[in-house]
């Protein structure tokens, strides 16, 4: 394999997106630098051939030694917590993990001359707008997840307007596959569901089940991100399936691949709650 001289950070590279993006660059032949805490990705996920760190953005000091060191091109950063539903009982932990972080990640940066940042925000920052969303619609989040998302860039926009950053802002919705985390409680519906299923409890819906969601395997992500490092500069993209499932179909889906694994779950329906 010819490498490129180009180094590549990836923030969250122990999670879903992180992990498969890093293998996709490897395997174009660039130079991968990882960084994760491991609150929600796995030390397995992480491809051999990359230089893995293993730390908190929130750590001013210790990211400004990342970049020292390593002096990265180009930058993905995808580390957040993505509990939305979660969020309004977390509020500190949701602001410093995502906002604050990522703050961090933009000044090094910039100090640094990386030649673009490329940067994961969350449909969630559209909150209950006007369907369909759209790139140019005004975003309205509705939990601080969402906002801490916007903010983020927001943030971007301004360094690149007062410092010349480059970045482009990818918006994925509801990306599933491989080495997705099922154990936490609070994120990823479907990993919530094969987490119960394993453990012999019932499939649970918050609400009729008739809400929808368009579901998108993690590989038809990687080819258009990876476009972005060269392409595209300042602006924002969503990303996902256009085919919808209320959530009463997925879980009877569920179900039935359950019984090849010899598990029989029920589907519960409970009190509905807020959510986006």
């Amino acid at each position: 394999m010819t490498f490129s001289k180009d180094k590549i950070l990836i923030t969250g590279v122990a999670g879903l997106i992180g992990s498969h993006m890093a293998r996709y660059l490897l395997a174009g032949g660039y130079r991968v630098i990882g960084i994760d805490n491991l609150s929600g990705g796995y030390l397995e996920n992480v491809p051999d051939g990359i230089d893995f760190y293993l730390g908190e953005l929130e750590d001013k000091k210790w990211v400004k030694g990342i970049f020292k060191r390593k002096k990265p091109d180009y930058v993905y950063h995808f580390a957040a917590y993505a509990a939305e539903g979660l969020s309004p009982f977390i509020r500190n932990f949701n602001y410093s993990n995502n906002l604050l972080g990522s703050v961090n990640v933009i000044n090094e940066c910039i100090k640094n001359d990386v030649k673009k940042i490329i940067f994961t925000s969350s449909m969630a920052v559209y909150g209950n707008g006007q369907l369909p969303f759209k790139e140019d619609q005004r975003p309205t989040p509705e939990d601080p997840y969402g906002i801490s998302k916007y903010a983020v860039e927001m943030d971007l926009e301004q360094a690149s307007k007062q410092f010349g950053l480059n970045y482009s802002i990818v918006r994925p919705h509801n990306v599933i596959g491989i080495r997705q985390n099922i154990w936490d409680k609070y994120r990823n519906v479907i990993g919530i569901w094969i987490r119960k299923v394993l453990n012999g409890e019932n499939i649970t819906i918050f609400g009729d089940g008739k809400q929808k969601r368009a579901f998108s395997n993690i590989k038809f992500l990687l080819e258009p991100m990876g476009r972005l490092l060269d392409e595209y500069n300042g602006q924002i993209f969503n990303i996902g399936s256009d085919k919808e499932y209320t959530l009463n179909e997925v879980a009877e889906i569920l179900k039935e691949v359950a019984t090849d694994f010899d598990c029989s779950p029920s589907i519960e329906h409970l009190e509905a709650r807020h959510e986006v």
